[in-house]
Parts: structure tokens; sequence; C-alpha cells
């Protein structure tokens, strides 16, 4: 008959266990923020009032007021065929395949804050800020009227 003798370890230091800890950490924070990103993806939206342009559903959301929207200068483009505003660098922002929202710097070299999902149907809207707004709608000429309509009811 045999008998053996069993030698444990010496428990590793509370350092190795903090370690996990943060790391754990990090890593649920980053599933959280991909679960809070794909619900944003599908619930991005644009709303006109008499206050301004209000893009809502994700971190670059924001209010841009009628008075900083160049409205004669917008424009529907299909960003397939205009070179010139295509996204070229993402600055601060999302790139997916087919989804891109934030900073950009477009081919041209201005910045450019996208909410694009449908390269085909982009409202393109300069601003007076040097930058200007792109967003995928169903119907961008719609878009680009009512902010005009906005505007000419402010200035009576």
């Amino acid at each position: 008959m045999s008998t053996s003798t069993v030698f444990p370890m010496i428990p590793a230091a509370s350092k190795s266990l903090g370690f996990f800890a943060i790391i754990s950490l990090v890593l649920l924070a980053g599933i959280v923020l991909m679960i809070w990103l794909a619900w944003s993806m599908q619930n991005v939206r644009f709303t006109v009032s008499n206050e301004g342009l209000r893009l809502q559903g994700d971190l670059y959301g924001r209010l841009i007021p009628l008075q900083s929207l160049k409205l004669d200068e917008a424009v529907v483009t299909n960003l397939n065929t205009d070179t010139d505003h295509q996204p070229a660098r993402r600055t601060m922002g999302t790139g997916l395949p087919g989804y891109s929202a934030g900073w950009f710097k477009l081919r041209n070299g201005t910045k450019g804050l996208l909410y694009v999902t449908d390269r085909t149907r982009v409202a393109r809207i300069p601003t007076t800020d040097d930058y200007s707004i792109m967003l995928s709608v169903n119907d961008p000429s719609a878009l680009i009227e009512a902010l005009r309509n906005h505007r000419r009811l402010l200035s009576f």
C-alpha cells in the first residue's frame, strides 16, 4: 500500500485577485457599451423644431440651432457618387459596416458629423461652424424642406 502526501501551493497574493477584478470590470463595461451602441444604432432620431435640428440616439447627439444651419446650401446627396463628401477618416465616432456615426474627416478636407446608414439617401447640411451634418433618412429632401419651413416661420 502506497501513501501520498499533498503539498498545497502558497495562495496567490491579493494583488492577483485585484488584477482579475479590474480586468472583469473593464470587460463588463465593454459589453455594456456594445449593447448600448447596438440599441442606439436602431433608435436614432432627428427632430426638426423651432429650436433647430436635434440629433438623438448616441454619444454624438446634440441640438444644432436653426441659425447655425446653411439651409441654402443643403442638398440631397449619394455618398457613393459624391466622392468629395465621403468620409475619409473617423476622428471620433463609430464606424461599422452600414453605420457611421460621429465625427469624420471628409475627403475634401472638411469635417462632418455623420449619422449614415444608407449612403444613397443622405441630407448634407453645411453649418456656420465649419462642418457638415450628413443624415440618412427615408426622405432627405423632406428633412431639408422641414428645416427651411421652420426657418421661414421664425423670420416673420
